[in-house]
C-alpha cells in the first residue's frame, strides 16, 4: 500500500514537472501587475510605473518572484529561446521594481540603492536558477553573455527603473509573441524624439547604444554597425532617403545623448509628492 502511495507520488511529481517544461512558465501574474501599474503615455513610447500601487500589490510580487526562484535549472534548459529569454527578460524587470519597492518613497534614483563600493546592479539579492545572484548576473551572464539569444533588441526590453530606459511594457513578454514584443519595444524607443533625434548633420540617440555599440555591430540582421542598425530603424527615426543612405554608409556623425537617471515614477506617486 505505501509503496503504491510512494509510486503515485512521484508520478504525479513527474507529471507536474512534465507540464512545467512543456509549458514554459506562467508570467500571468507578473502581467496582471503590469497592466495595473503601468501608465503608458505618448502612444507606449513612454511609460511611467506606479510604485505606490506596486507596494500595496507587494504581495503578488513576491509570489510572482518566489516562483521565478523556484525553478530548476534542469527545467529551464529544456524551454524554447523564446520561453528562456522572456523569462530572463520579466524576471529581470520583476526583481527591479522590487528592488526599487525596497526603499520606496524614499528613492529619487535606482542609483541611490547603490554605495561607493557597489552599484545596485552588482548586489547580489536574487535567487535564479539555483544561485544568488544580481541584475548585472542576468543581463550580462544569462543574456547577453550566454551567446545563446544574440539579440541586441533586449536593450529595448530590460528595464533600469529610470526616465532614460526605454519603457517598462504594460504587458509581461511571453514566448508565442516575443519577436513583435521587441520589435514593437525598439520601434517605439526610436520614435521617442526626447531620446533619439536628427539635429542638423548629427544623429543624437541614447547612451545606450554607447555603452553596448559592440551588440548592435554583430551581424543582427545583416548590421555590422551602429549606423546600419539604426539605418533598420529609419521610419521610426524619421530618416528621410538621403539621411538612411549616409547613416548606412558611416558618413553621418552619431552623438550619445545623456542618460536620465530619475526614477520612472508616476507623476503623483513620486518622492515628496502626495
Amino acid at each position: 500500500m505505501i509503496r503504491r502511495i510512494l509510486f503515485a507520488l512521484l508520478l504525479n511529481s513527474a507529471v507536474f514537472s512534465l507540464a512545467v517544461q512543456a509549458a514554459g512558465f506562467d508570467h500571468a501574474t507578473w502581467d496582471a501587475l503590469l497592466k495595473k501599474h503601468v501608465v503608458v503615455l505618448r502612444g507606449g513610447q513612454v511609460t511611467q510605473v506606479d510604485y505606490a500601487g506596486f507596494k500595496k500589490d507587494r504581495g503578488a510580487l513576491k509570489q510572482y518572484l518566489s516562483a521565478i526562484s523556484g525553478v530548476a535549472r534542469p527545467d529551464f534548459d529544456k524551454w524554447s529561446k523564446p520561453e528562456q529569454l522572456a523569462f530572463l527578460l520579466n524576471t529581470y524587470n520583476a526583481w527591479t521594481v522590487e528592488l526599487i519597492l525596497t526603499a520606496y518613497p524614499d528613492v529619487a534614483s535606482i542609483k541611490d540603492l547603490g554605495s561607493l563600493l557597489q552599484s545596485p546592479w552588482k548586489k547580489r539579492f536574487i535567487q535564479l536558477l539555483g544561485y544568488t545572484r544580481s541584475l548585472d548576473d542576468i543581463e550580462h551572464g544569462l543574456i547577453r553573455g550566454s551567446g545563446r539569444y544574440n539579440d541586441p533588441r533586449i536593450h529595448f526590453a530590460a528595464n533600469c527603473a529610470s526616465i532614460g530606459c526605454p519603457a517598462l511594457r504594460s504587458d509581461a513578454y511571453v514566448a508565442e509573441h516575443l519577436d513583435a514584443q521587441l520589435e514593437d519595444a525598439t520601434q517605439k524607443f526610436l520614435s521617442d524624439r526626447g531620446r533619439n533625434r536628427l539635429e542638423g548633420d548629427a544623429l543624437k540617440v541614447s547612451s545606450i547604444f554607447k555603452w553596448y555599440r559592440d551588440d548592435f555591430e554583430k551581424g543582427w540582421r545583416g548590421a555590422n554597425s551602429l549606423g546600419r542598425f539604426l539605418a533598420l530603424y529609419r521610419e521610426s527615426l524619421g530618416l528621410n532617403t538621403d539621411t538612411d543612405r549616409r547613416l548606412s554608409a558611416g558618413v553621418v556623425a552619431i552623438d550619445f545623448l545623456d542618460y536620465d537617471w530619475r526614477l520612472n515614477a508616476k507623476a503623483e506617486s513620486s518622492p515628496g509628492k502626495s
